[in-house]
């Protein structure tokens, strides 16, 4: 889907994953990894304060990689 909407509506996708080579395989274009299978945008053992630190960088990637031009696979680490 995320492969979709690029190509046919031309809107700009960042694929949030868990598993990079699954993004990879299906040919997303940006893909912004994520933590871990169970939590993919929080870690459960942090403390409010870096749980919330960390959602708010994985966000922000996936904001910088929506305004990145690509003309090829990218992973934004």
């Amino acid at each position: 889907m995320v492969k979709e909407l690029e190509e046919v509506v031309d809107v700009p996708v960042v694929h949030v994953c868990t598993v990079v080579p699954i993004s990879l395989t299906v040919g997303a274009n940006r893909i912004d990894p994520a933590v871990a299978i169970p939590y993919p945008l929080g870690n459960p053992q942090l403390n409010r304060s870096e749980e919330l630190a960390l959602r708010r960088g994985i966000v922000e990637k996936a904001l910088q990689a929506l305004s990145t031009d690509v003309t090829e696979q990218t992973v934004f680490q």
